[in-house]
């Protein structure tokens, strides 16, 4: 894995119209910087200058204003942001708007799985907000009490999310699939004091329980004293855990408009806590601030992803995984439109994506490369038979992409005119590390750059930069939205990420630079495969499997080997109709063979029903191998698909014949 063979041709090129117009050209030069270049040198050697210029082109409000922005007498990893600021984020994301143009702009559309679609201009949000806001004041919540939300995609959530930040209490998102132990080992770690919940959810037509796991969790929870419940109805009910109605404390659906103070917060308190899974050990709560995450999901949306106020965003995403809270922050503080869908991305119809953009006129689609992959097998036809003239361009993260689908959703869906915007970072950056723009020209897979105000660098094993190989991804300045620790564990964060060498944050992943200055981020260094000495990444494989015409999906693991250390095991998906049998796994062997080396063919390729994955579509590599090799698995609470996991444990234990 020393040496980088990604690349190729660049595929898209901005029109000047399109830079001319972009938000991250009128930035440039509003502040006098002469480039793209000079904007990135300048915002990761003078962080101080950047970040209080990002703040103000934000038109961020503060009740106080900040002393400095940015204080670092406590070193890097502990990083003091808006010193002495007093504000509260949701007053920038709603109040503000009160009396201006904006006010009557939709800020959410959304839809269900059977076709219901709403609206909530700006207004609505607010006024909304607002009464939930009393409501919660009046089960005697506010500043610094933590609060779950286990919801589906629906606005409320939405409402659910603010009216907690608005009391200056901590928001702990959920992933609307969660099981109960998943719930309560998070709701304990924080403290949580109520927790918002719903009577459930459709998914293919079939009825998802969420109030009895909600009901099995709280009375788990020592700290947990009431349940706010969305019926089915539309209506809020209150609950005693235990059951116990709670009288309303706020008028019902519809009734007059209220004025509910927003609590002024410091700018530095704790508003997120978003818990990730480890590989060992309990969740990690990263600890998020009003001036914190919300600032960078905008500042990135709005230079990366171009997004502008008269756009719609639409991310398949949950509230769980970070990219749900990022939709919110981002497109409410550029006081654009957001999407939200709760239902299976195919159903009823493989066609419900095209469709969905068609119909609500969506102008920027988030995808993971892994619904790429899968929307792809159900061919081109069901895209082009929907309108999607709408689209100005795509967006992506949540696993490395592989070149074939790729230049399908290029293609295919974009006619070969919109670019796609990678974006790779994390739930503890905040949003991106790296990210495509609308300046500069794009490859297949690849990445323009650090964004602005990210000094980021690829560095070999001695910690020095290396380019035209594969090396750690590293930070080597603060950011306004990194966490600020894991939650009552601050050892914890500093082994995770500062540990390896001075003043550097090590993100975890593999990355490079090719010559042309483009980045591409190749996967978690932890999935690394080592056979006989050679490093091996496993999208490079996976890359060479999903290129085959009857390979729909792929996850490559190292798996022990009394001779090499490691053996290459492969687990293929194929596509409808495809012939899993001796001689296509023989030939998938050859084909990596082939372009990785005789030393380091695969020793098996198995083919499956399905890849385990989380609910935001990223492929668990290290659940699969731990299923193959019959290790303990450990935190499985993220998984869409638990029961991929049997069928791999089956393969490992010689119960599924091999392909024949």
């Amino acid at each position: 894995m020393s040496e980088f063979q990604f690349g190729g041709e660049f595929v898209w090129h901005p029109t000047p119209e399109l830079i001319a117009q972009s938000n991250l050209q009128q930035f440039i030069e509003k502040h006098g910087l002469s480039s793209y270049d000079e904007l990135t040198r300048r915002s990761t050697t003078d962080i101080a200058w950047f970040w209080d210029t990002v703040l103000g082109d934000l038109e961020i409000q503060f009740y106080k204003p900040y002393s400095r922005v940015v204080d670092l007498t406590e070193g890097k990893p502990w990083a003091r942001w808006c010193v002495n600021g007093e504000m509260n984020i949701v007053h920038n994301m709603v109040d503000k708007y009160a009396g201006t143009p904006t006010d009557e702009r939709i800020a959410i559309k959304s839809e269900i799985e059977d076709g219901t679609a709403r609206t909530l201009t700006y207004k609505d949000l607010r006024e909304e907000v607002n009464q939930m806001a009393a409501a919660l004041r009046g089960l005697g919540l506010g500043k610094g009490d933590a609060v779950g939300v286990f919801m589906p995609m629906v606005p409320e959530i939405v409402i659910a999310m603010l009216a907690i930040i608005k009391i200056g209490g901590i928001f702990l998102p959920l992933f609307s699939g969660f099981g109960a132990a998943a719930i309560v080992s998070r709701l304990k770690d924080a403290d949580a004091k109520a927790l918002f919940t719903a009577d459930g959810t459709f998914r293919r037509g079939k009825f998802c329980a969420m109030k009895l796991i909600a009901d099995e969790a709280a009375v788990q929870i020592p700290t947990l004293k009431d349940l706010i419940v969305l019926k089915q109805t539309g209506e809020w009910s209150m609950e005693n855990v235990g059951g116990a109605s709670v009288p309303r404390r706020s008028p019902p659906k519809g009734a007059p408009h209220i004025e509910e103070p927003t609590e002024r917060t410091s700018a530095e308190d704790p508003m997120m806590i978003l818990y990730t899974s480890g590989t060992t050990g309990k969740p990690k709560g990263a600890v998020h601030t009003h001036c914190g995450f919300p600032i960078k999901s905008a500042q990135d949306m709005s230079h990366g992803l171009d997004l502008h106020a008269d756009e719609t965003l639409f991310w398949m995403t949950d509230m769980g995984w970070m990219m749900g809270p990022w939709e919110v922050f981002g497109t409410l503080l550029l006081g654009a439109t957001m999407m939200l869908y709760d239902g299976a991305p195919d159903f009823p119809g493989s066609d419900r994506v095209w469709s969905f953009v068609a119909r609500h006129k969506v102008t920027a689609l988030g995808v993971s490369p892994t619904l790429i992959r899968a929307l792809r097998r159900y061919g081109d036809e069901i895209v082009h038979r929907h309108d999607l003239s709408s689209l100005r361009k795509f967006a992506s993260t949540g696993e490395p992409w592989n070149p074939d689908p790729w230049m399908w959703l290029f293609q295919n869906v974009g006619r070969g005119k919109l670019p796609i915007i990678n974006y790779s970072g994390g739930t503890e950056i905040s949003g991106g590390i790296v990210m495509g723009n609308v300046l500069t020209p794009m490859k297949p897979c690849a990445f323009s750059g650090p964004l602005p105000g990210m000094a980021a660098d690829v560095v070999d094993e001695d910690g020095k930069s290396v380019r035209g190989k594969v090396g750690e991804l590293v930070i080597r300045e603060p950011w306004i939205g990194m966490t600020r620790g894991f939650w009552k564990d601050r050892q914890r964060y500093i082994d995770s990420y500062w540990s390896r060498w001075p003043d550097t944050w090590v993100h975890g992943d593999w990355a490079a630079i090719d010559d042309d200055g483009l980045w591409y981020i190749l996967g978690r260094s932890d999935d690394t495969i080592k056979i006989a000495g050679k490093r091996l990444g496993p999208a490079e494989v996976e890359s060479i499997l999903v290129a085959h015409p009857q390979v729909s999906e792929a996850a490559a693991v190292g798996v022990p080997d009394s001779i090499k250390g490691e053996a290459l095991v492969c687990f293929c998906v194929l596509k409808k109709d495809a012939n899993g049998d001796v001689s296509l796994a023989a030939e998938l062997k050859r084909n990596v063979a082939r372009d990785l080396g005789k030393a380091l063919a695969p020793r098996d390729v198995l083919f499956v029903a399905d890849i385990p994955k989380t609910r935001n579509a990223k492929v668990m590599r290290r659940l699969v191998r731990a299923a193959y090799i019959g290790e303990k698995l450990g935190d499985t609470s993220a998984l869409e698909n638990p029961a991929s996991i049997e069928e791999i444990q089956q393969c490992g234990r010689g119960l599924r014949p091999r392909p024949e």
